[in-house]
């Protein structure tokens, strides 16, 4: 019996191998080939970009701390100072309730807030002049954070704090020193004494002049307490000064008269903000405006550069581009090689350009006196920009690099 012969099994078409799936740190280390193979292009390239960054931080940061010094200015004129005074009545001397400072203070917006009272006694330079004649002077009874919430500072000596609120002593304003011929508080000297009333008072300060609050300038600054004791002041306040966040400068100035007076609210009248106050918010808006401006052209600056140079780097790699697809890379492959590529090229010279930036603003913001400011919002939108722009810029020589066959980039090579 002859055994039967079958004719063998035609062989299974094997199937098409799958491209190898690529960890992080290899699609790292391909977009870092290019970089490490051709470093005087890589550094360029990042240059490209680092100077694009770096003008973005210029452009902000300079004009930034150049705005606070301006808003520095601004604030200093009042932008957030209000001042309250009782509305004058032939029948009633002004003043306001003596509980009206505490009260202002539980308003959550207000920052600080002082009193003076005018203790309409007469003050001379020495007991021979004339017991009427003050020298068109007022002299105040006030509370030692006086100099904080006005913007005062002292031009000689030292405020009332220091030597006590009790004490009979006082601080002149600058166009009263120069009225009662004081012109300076000599340290460790005999200090200057003024009469008033039939009391003596030495003089332990003199105001430099203040512009917010030209009445001080002409005033005779007693303490609350040795107002009480000396000069029979029955501790009622004539003017409030007070200090509000400036966002809602608006919104204290409408409850401050129920505030002060609940009972009587008509009897109170506030001063309106400063004028410098809408200047200083314009010129915010302006400036805003300004600065994403620049840096949305430095931006693109940058990327057109990086663009540029990814495409140069495919038409120079085309051999490369068609051995990798001969060995069986996949189009996704290459174009996440050379998308990467150009991600970090974008994003070391964003980090570069940021430490450029940082530093010539810095520098620039010193030699003119301004405070430094680097604003954070730059810094992230800087090297937030950076990667988005290498990511645009690397998408279309990505694409581009992927489409190009084995056959057809290594012919080209």
């Amino acid at each position: 019996m002859s055994a039967e012969i079958r004719p063998a099994a035609a062989p299974r078409p094997s199937a098409a191998p799958r491209p190898v799936r690529l960890a992080p740190t290899d699609v790292l280390a391909l977009g870092a080939l290019g970089i490490r193979i051709r470093r005087a292009r890589a550094v360029l390239s990042a240059l490209g970009i680092a100077i694009g960054i770096a003008t973005t931080i210029l452009v902000t940061a300079i004009p930034a701390a150049g705005n606070r010094a301006l808003m520095d200015e601004l604030s200093a004129l009042g932008t957030n100072l209000l001042q309250a005074v009782p509305a004058p009545d032939p029948g009633e001397p002004p003043r306001l309730p003596t509980e009206s400072v505490p009260m202002v203070g539980r308003i959550g917006p207000v920052t600080s807030v002082t009193a003076v009272a005018n203790t309409h006694a007469v003050v001379r330079r020495s007991d021979l002049v004339d017991p009427r004649d003050g020298s068109g002077l007022a002299v105040l009874a006030s509370r030692p954070d006086l100099l904080d919430t006005i913007g005062a500072r002292m031009y000689r000596g030292h405020f009332l704090d220091r030597a006590g609120p009790a004490l009979p002593t006082v601080v002149l304003g600058h166009v009263a020193a120069a009225r009662l011929g004081v012109p300076d508080v000599p340290p460790g000297g005999p200090e200057p004494q003024v009469i008033i009333g039939e009391r003596w008072f030495t003089v332990v300060g003199i105001l430099a002049t203040t512009p917010l609050s030209p009445d001080i300038d002409r005033a005779v600054l007693v303490g609350w307490d040795a107002a009480r004791t000396e000069l029979g002041f029955d501790g009622y306040p004539t003017v409030i000064y007070l200090r509000a966040r400036e966002s809602a400068i608006e919104a204290v100035r409408a409850v401050l008269p129920a505030t002060i007076n609940p009972a009587q609210p008509s009897t109170v009248m506030v001063s309106r903000p400063s004028d410098a106050l809408a200047a200083k918010r314009a010129t915010q808006h302006a400036f805003s405006a300004l600065l994403l401006g620049l840096a949305v052209v430095a931006l693109l600056v940058g990327g057109v550069g990086v663009a540029n140079t990814m495409v140069i780097s495919v038409l120079e790699r085309r051999a490369e581009i068609g051995l990798r697809r001969a060995l069986g890379a996949s189009r996704g492959q290459i174009r996440v090689q050379f998308l990467t590529e150009s991600v970090l090229l974008s994003a070391l010279g964003g980090v570069a350009g940021t430490v450029l930036g940082a530093v010539a603003a810095a520098g620039y913001a010193a030699s003119h006196g301004w405070p430094v400011v680097i604003p954070g919002g730059a810094v992230a939108a800087g090297l937030g920009g950076a990667v988005l722009v290498g990511m645009v810029a690397g998408l279309y020589p990505a694409v581009r690099a992927a489409r190009l066959t084995p056959t057809a980039a290594l012919a080209s090579a």
